[in-house]
């Protein structure tokens, strides 16, 4: 009597399977799990091995009501064994590969004594949409992203209808033709075409695809019971409500790494981390030896790769401001062979900490933090706010550049440096950032949204907050309906 109202909500978590798309997922399941939900986290099978690699054999062993499992994507393991796949070829692995085992293993949890209540999922993972009808599990999507880009990505019909997209040929890219002014785009006064998604200008063989493969997902998460985002009222409620109005009802529930801090037992969080590379914590301890606000943070995040000349204009720029700074160069952050030049390297010294990874949220935290050169990704621009780093913006792709674009322009927390990287353009920027007047009134206003982001996130009254309750409570709801469904079906 009454073992169906004690059995904790199961909840199958899924993101797309990169670091950037992992570690947002992974908050929200642990936050889920805090609030009394049992948590199956799904990871393809490479990454789960790459875990294991920098995390070490038990990292992944869970805790009570906490698992991973695994499904395979489909494609060959890669040489390097220390690097994110081919983002071409995992996007069409997901669609062609990933159901079928997706489906295999919703059905062996079910034949278990805890079914599957419900499916959260990254709206990149959109083809659980249709495990999700086809077991009549309610499903939940979470974009990882800047919720600017959903909207960008939404647009590409548009753009397609008034003759803007595609370009015409790679010359588009330097003729000027990028600062054309798009007026479409809701919340988004001044975007101009170079601030939208590259991956959906249609230049590069595989663009075709990319394109298509969005506007798939995207349409697809209509279908969804609700869309969550990892940010918040205070700082996108224009663009929620936006999307909203065409996907249906969508809440800011971040940033997930306060959330995560305020309702996660510290235990699990430093048990259950989804780092794909082996963290250099001993970078802490040189932050340790510097003055308040003295040290740029650099870091161009999991995906993005550089030039051989673009590492060394980074490089001589840093130098050349005389700033100390942590430069995280990860094993593949560079286009084939290359090494910072020897004089360069006695440059700096004295003053330059390089690291291949480390603990971004306790680095941004860290005192000595005084701002941050980033390729702009929404974790990195979440992290960032939450710990009030202003920041230089070198967007790559993906949702980088409608980010850096609002980070710029609507906010005021940033600048950008243009993707032709020189040295004296770094230099100048790392000067303005650190103590011109610019880069004070930057600090400011991120501090500001700081305050914003740990209001939105107070018990019980913060907006994420009330937000993550509404989740949970369709979660339970979930639960409820199947626990009476299958009380029916047994009679």
């Amino acid at each position: 009597m009454g073992s169906n109202q004690e059995k904790k909500p199961h909840v199958v978590c899924i993101p797309t399977p990169v670091q950037g798309h992992i570690k947002p997922m992974l908050k929200l399941a642990k936050i889920l799990h805090s609030k009394g939900c049992e948590i199956t986290f799904v990871n393809t099978e490479y990454n789960h091995q790459r875990l294991l690699t920098s995390r070490g054999p038990d990292a992944l062993s869970g805790c009570p009501w906490f698992r991973f499992k695994t499904i395979l994507d489909g494609l060959e393991t890669p040489q390097n064994l220390n690097a994110t796949q081919d983002v071409v070829a995992l996007a069409r692995a997901l669609e062609e590969n990933c159901l079928d085992p997706f489906r295999r293993l919703i059905t062996e949890i079910n034949a278990s004594d805890s079914p599957v209540t419900c499916i959260v999922a990254d709206v990149l993972m959109s083809f659980t949409l249709a495990a999700s009808k086809e077991f009549d599990i309610p499903e939940f999507l979470l974009w990882t992203s800047g919720a600017g880009s959903f909207l960008c990505f939404d647009q590409y019909a548009n753009l397609l209808e008034t003759g803007l997209m595609p370009l015409k040929d790679p010359s588009f890219q330097v003729n000027g033709y990028l600062e054309t002014i798009i007026d479409s785009v809701p919340t988004m006064s001044g975007l101009r075409l170079k601030d939208i998604p590259p991956w959906i200008r249609c230049i590069h063989p595989g663009d075709e695809y990319f394109v298509e493969f969005f506007c798939l997902q995207l349409e697809r998460a209509k279908l969804a019971s609700a869309i969550f985002f990892n940010t918040f009222h205070e700082l996108d409620n224009d663009i929620l409500d936006a999307i909203s109005k065409k996907f249906g009802p969508c809440y800011g529930i971040g940033p997930l790494q306060l959330l995560e801090n305020k309702l996660v037992d510290k235990a699990i969080t430093s048990s259950i981390r989804s780092n794909l590379w082996k963290e250099e914590t001993e970078c802490l301890k040189w932050l340790d030896s510097k003055a308040p606000l003295s040290v740029i943070y650099v870091n161009y995040g999991s995906i993005t790769v550089l030039t051989p000349q673009q590492l060394v204009e980074f490089g001589w720029g840093l130098a050349k401001s005389n700033y100390s700074f942590l430069w995280i160069i990860r094993p593949d952050l560079v286009i084939g062979e290359s090494e910072l030049p020897p004089e360069l390297l006695e440059e700096i010294s004295d003053r330059g900490l390089l690291a291949s990874w480390c603990p971004q949220e306790q680095v941004l935290n860290h005192p000595s933090i005084g701002g941050f050169l980033t390729h702009g990704g929404w974790n990195s621009m979440m992290e960032s706010i939450t710990s009030g780093v202003p920041m230089v913006c070198w967007p790559f792709f993906g949702d980088q550049q409608p980010n850096c674009f609002m980070s710029c322009n609507k906010w005021g927390i940033a600048m950008e440096i243009d993707n032709d990287v020189k040295r004296d353009e770094v230099a100048k920027q790392v000067l303005e950032l650190m103590k011109g007047e610019k880069g004070k009134d930057m600090r400011k206003n991120v501090i500001d949204l700081k305050n914003k982001a740990k209001a939105a996130c107070d018990i019980p009254s913060g907006s994420s907050m009330a937000n993550l309750d509404k989740l949970i409570h369709l979660i339970q709801t979930s639960s409820s309906s199947s626990s009476s469904s299958s009380s029916s079906s047994s009679k």
